[in-house]
Parts: C-alpha cells; sequence; structure tokens
C-alpha cells in the first residue's frame, strides 16, 4: 500500500514538474542566433527561387516535347501562351545585416528628456494657479 502511495505522489510530482517546464519562455535570442536564423531564412529563399527555376525549365521541356510530338504526327499546334521566361537565380550569396535600425525613440533623434533636478520655473502653488475647486 505504501509503495502505490509512493508511486502515485512520484507520477503526481512529474506531471506536475513537466507541465512547468513546459511553460519556460524561450532565452532571448544572441546575436549570432539571429545572424544564423537570417542566414537559414535567406537560404529557405533561395532554396524556393530554385525549385521554381527547375520547374520552370521541367515545364518548358514538356512543352517542346509534346509540341515536337504534334508537329511530327501532322496534328495542329496551339498557339503556345506567352510566359516570362525562366530566371536563375544564380548562387546563393547572403550579406548579413550590418546594424539593426533603432528606432526613432532609441536612435537619438530628438532631443533628449531632462531630469527633474528642479521644480517648474514658477514658484506658483497649484491653489493659486487653479482658483476654482475640484467638483
Amino acid at each position: 500500500m505504501k509503495n502505490a502511495l509512493k508511486l502515485c505522489g512520484l507520477s503526481l510530482a512529474l506531471a506536475f514538474a513537466s507541465s512547468a517546464l513546459a511553460r519556460l519562455p524561450a532565452p532571448p535570442a544572441t546575436p549570432e542566433a539571429k545572424a544564423k536564423a537570417a542566414e537559414a531564412a535567406a537560404r529557405t529563399a533561395w532554396s524556393a527561387k530554385v525549385d521554381s527555376y527547375q520547374l520552370c525549365q521541367a515545364q518548358t521541356r514538356v512543352a517542346d516535347h509534346v509540341r515536337e510530338g504534334l508537329v511530327a504526327a501532322g496534328k495542329p499546334v496551339p498557339v503556345a501562351t506567352p510566359t516570362p521566361p525562366c530566371t536563375d537565380p544564380g548562387p546563393f550569396a547572403f550579406a548579413p545585416p550590418t546594424e539593426e535600425a533603432k528606432p526613432i525613440e532609441a536612435s537619438g533623434a530628438h532631443s533628449p528628456a531632462t531630469t527633474a533636478a528642479s521644480p517648474p520655473s514658477s514658484n506658483q502653488t497649484s491653489a493659486e494657479t487653479n482658483p476654482a475647486p475640484k467638483k
């Protein structure tokens, strides 16, 4: 009986511990990790361009083969639909971003905030400035 209680308690503790670990936030990204992620995204985009280029070439070859077969059989050849030419994306080249663009507040584009080292320039109290009582 004691073993069953221990086993039940242990399984409950493991269940709560695993759920607590599952809710931990991801660690903050380092600049190296951000650069690696940007390169991976650029490589994925380039790979998609290469895939579409290869697909375009294959479709052109198939259309040419069908057209040649129709000409050889003496059948009428339909007018080809005008399409843009296949563009080769070239070799993969990644230029890492030099520096992230800072938001306007952090770029120092405006005057810095003054510190509250002294009271406002007027020596009037609030009661003198606003004589009407608040409602």
